[in-house]
């Protein structure tokens, strides 16, 4: 992933197969496609790889369960299968959750759902045990032929409380049931990239750099220098989720208006009692007013989300305050005894769902499909093909139609499919853990701790990784289980270009709560050495980050330089 290579074969060959806009999952997983293929293509992303959409999800790789209602079977079992194959191609980030329904109704949903999924309705409504259990017992038959999770159960309302104490006492009864989680999805999408440009070094991808379009044709411009250099594809791919529209826009594409993405707002929490409440499970329930919440362990802390507003601006998008009170207070309902002050909302983050456009006033009924569309070439442009949708738990299949859907506009057919490909440190990877993580240990002389944590941030990738560290002395970062060997290896290697590339997406430092100002200086110094910055330079990269972070991420330090407190006040 060296920039300074990629930038110089572009100047030196512009003409191009193909040239991918967009650097979050589903572009990653198209160029992927390609490459493997053997196709000439390149992949350019405004801003960082995966920090739009694909940095903002629930963490959930799941079927969708409340999609039956909207009758997406086809979705479901798409999904359900990705899912599957994500938690054999990619164990070392993708695992199994058990996920807990609360059930306070027998009957009710039943006449609405029913209504509802003739399109008959928009209004979302509480769903009682009967459409319950109709949608679990689905869900367990589009896997059955599979089984690589528990099927579900029911619980009454003695069982359920016994098992969570602090749930809403006004419970009948719950049901459980497996879906995945992912804990670290931008270094998911990362790995993907760095497999294939290790596999295909002719492949190129460039993050801060944008596409748009002149007199001449298209311009590729390097936003950390303002260089631009024309690029001459014979096809175009937008894959920009939410600003799909604003991408034809800005390339010249003479395309309808396409998408309608809504926003989903998250809140991670530093409350023991409620950690302790879930007791491993992922709660999903629904709101008052219908509408889905989702609650789960995370790194430590506890996940909390979402809402769905409509967003006319993909790049305007944070978590506002009415929806922090939304998503606390449908916390209330179903745990009415944990409260959550301010300063134990350690991070939130926002992001914009890529879903077509639709005139519906109910959110949940737009369809979460993905599907392609060609908008055809003009004298000045050559074909564009749009991906539409889409959900990241089906990424690989939805790169996968995309790619498919270019190889037969180029005349170019399949060589190699990726349904059982292992990504990054997913490969080989041990059925005893514990063994190869003290086999790790020993052999690099790194602590157990160290190590296993090694194992978790990167799987078998950390064999690679700790050779590296182990070359010097192992000094870790201030109040961080991350080394300074670790943080400089990532650096250059992973095209990092940013503060906050290192800490919201090569590492997962900032979700989890565990930014201070030390630890942001030390990681600082290491970035400004590596990329030559000046003092001056330095403190402008500094002071961006911070602001970055109080804007949409609700964290706010109120020492610069002399305190090791993580925060002083969060979420205003």
């Amino acid at each position: 992933m060296n920039r300074t290579e990629t930038l110089a074969a572009l100047r030196g060959r512009p003409d191009v197969a193909v040239l991918v806009i967009g650097g979050g999952i589903n572009g990653i997983s198209v160029f992927r496609e390609l490459a493997l293929q053997g196709v000439d293509v390149v992949l350019a992303e405004k801003g960082d790889y995966c920090s739009g959409a694909s940095a903002a999800l629930s963490r959930m790789v799941h079927g969708g369960l409340r999609y039956l209602e909207n009758g997406e079977f086809k979705l479901v079992r798409e999904s359900l299968v990705e899912r599957d194959r994500l938690l054999k191609n990619a164990p070392h980030y993708v695992a199994p959750l058990p996920t807990t329904v609360p059930i306070f109704d027998i009957f009710s949903g039943i006449a609405n759902g029913a209504v509802r999924f003739l399109g008959l309705t928009r209004r979302p409504s509480r769903r009682g045990a009967f459409v319950i259990k109709a949608g679990l017992t689905l869900y367990d038959r589009f896997t059955a032929s599979r089984r690589l999770m528990p099927a579900h159960r029911f619980r009454g309302r003695t069982e359920t409380l016994r098992t969570w104490p602090a749930i809403n006492p006004a419970i009948r009864s719950s049901a459980t049931y497996y879906d995945a989680w992912v804990s670290r999805p931008e270094r998911l999408g990362l790995e993907m990239l760095l497999d294939t440009l290790t596999v295909h070094p002719s492949a190129r991808a460039l993050n801060y750099a944008t596409v748009a379009s002149d007199a001449s044709g298209l311009v590729l411009t390097n936003t950390l220098t303002g260089e631009s250099l024309p690029i001459r594809p014979q096809l175009v791919i937008n894959a920009t989720g939410g600003w799909i529209d604003l991408t034809n826009q800005a390339i010249g594409a003479p395309a309808p208006h396409m998408m309608g993405g809504t926003k989903g707002s998250h809140l991670i929490v530093d409350n023991p009692a409620l950690y302790q409440a879930l007791d491993g499970h992922m709660v999903y329930y629904e709101n008052e007013d219908g509408r889905i919440c989702i609650l789960f362990p995370y790194l430590g802390k506890v996940l909390i989300g979402s809402t769905d507003i409509r967003v006319d601006d993909p790049d305007s998008v944070r978590c506002e305050d009415d929806e922090r009170r939304y998503i606390l207070q449908s916390l209330s309902f179903v745990f009415p005894s944990i409260a959550i002050a301010d300063n134990e909302i350690v991070f939130q983050f926002s992001g914009v769902r890529p879903l077509p456009a639709s005139k519906d006033s109910f959110t949940g009924r737009i369809p979460r499909d993905h599907f392609c569309e060609f908008v055809e070439a003009t004298d000045q442009l050559p074909a564009t093909l749009c991906m539409i949708g889409g959900k990241w738990t089906t990424f690989r299949s939805f790169g996968a139609l995309a790619a498919d859907m270019a190889l037969e506009r180029l005349g170019l057919s399949r060589k190699i499919g990726t349904e059982t490909l292992a990504i990054g440190g997913g490969r080989a990877f041990p059925a005893d853990s514990a063994a190869w993580i003290a086999g790790l240990a020993q052999k690099h002389g790194l602590s157990a701790g160290y190590a296993q944590h090694l194992f978790e941030r990167y799987g078998t990738s950390a064999e690679a990784l700790a050779a590296e560290i182990a070359k010097g002395p192992v000094e870790m970062l201030p109040g961080s289980d991350y080394s300074a060997g670790e943080i400089a290896a990532i650096v250059e290697r992973e095209q990092v270009e940013t503060l906050a590339d290192l800490f919201l997406r090569r590492t997962t430092i900032a979700i989890s709560g565990g930014l201070t100002p030390d630890l942001i200086d030390a990681g600082l110094a290491i970035l400004a050495e590596q990329k030559g910055w000046d003092a001056e330079r330095s403190a402008s990269e500094r002071s961006d980050f911070l602001g970055l972070l109080a804007s949409q991420h609700g964290v706010h330090f109120s020492d610069r330089a002399h305190t090791n407190d993580k925060r002083s006040a969060l979420c205003a």
